[in-house]
């Protein structure tokens, strides 16, 4: 009997990115299996949230090749949940948080049609579950930088999708914030669900994540943590400065504390 194939979840191969004829990714490759927890780790300007963009489509690359269980983009939209970076949104913009997070919704609706009650049923779930329903009715621009962040998530989930892309999710939150979202992710990926995040703190990698994709520009290190996270791959993306070397020292010698799951 011969062994079933697995699809990876996803397929990057030989992907190049300029602006204005300067290299942000370089020739990038690897594979992410299902159901991993995938931490993308670089410097600033390393290309993440370029790769991102590429992944989705919002950027187009020089040349490569991105397929989502074996699929083009295009073919598997559906599948896909985006958390962009909080920074990146106008939260001017007059609409409610029950608003922002029914637009998870609109993907599946298509043009021309209106939400259910199963649809605001699900938006109302979407918002217990990172514990915003009692602000349901608020401006987003009334909501603190933490708030903001769980909106996303929840936007996200309810677009249950199979794959989530999220840029840089713990940006500017409080602890007990980043607790609940990371809370999140652990429950997606025991449904099976594959989460790509950008993430910067370096403390934290061995203990949030499962695989990770180390980039600056090209890509440095892409596996599991335990095997690819590393003083010598960690000194590669990052450099040699002191501060940094020391970080990595410290990382390698002493897994970090002070965070369980």
């Amino acid at each position: 009997m011969s062994e079933k194939k697995t699809t990876s979840a996803l397929r990057v191969d030989q992907l190049t990115v300029n602006y204005d004829k300067t290299p942000v990714l370089w020739d990038v490759h690897f594979e992410i299996p299902e159901g991993k927890m995938v931490g993308i780790i670089g410097p600033n300007g390393a290309g993440k949230s370029t790769l991102l963009k590429s992944l989705l489509g919002m950027t187009k690359p020089l040349s490569g090749v991105i397929e989502f269980y074996g699929k083009p983009f295009k073919k598997v939209r559906h599948q896909i949940a985006y958390v962009p970076q909080r920074s990146s949104v106008d939260w001017d913009f007059p609409i409610t948080a029950f608003d922002l997070v029914l637009m998870g919704r609109y993907g599946k609706l298509g043009y021309f049609k209106w939400a259910k009650a199963s649809d605001k049923e699900a938006a109302r779930r979407a918002l217990d579950m990172v514990g915003m329903l009692a602000l349901a009715d608020r401006q987003i621009s009334q909501l603190s930088g933490g708030q903001q962040q769980r909106l996303f998530i929840a936007r996200a989930l309810l677009q249950d999708a199979d794959f989530y892309l999220m840029d840089e999710p713990f940006a500017g939150v409080d602890m007990a914030t980043e607790k609940a979202i990371i809370g999140l992710m652990d429950a997606l990926k025991a449904e099976g669900k594959t989460l790509c995040v950008v993430h910067h703190d370096l403390g934290t990698v061995d203990t949030y994540f499962d695989w990770v994709i180390m980039l600056n520009t090209c890509l440095i290190a892409s596996g599991p943590v335990a095997e690819v996270f590393h003083k010598e791959t960690i000194m590669r993306t990052y450099g040699r400065g002191a501060n940094l070397l020391d970080e990595a020292v410290k990382l390698t010698q002493n897994k970090s504390s002070g965070f369980t799951r």
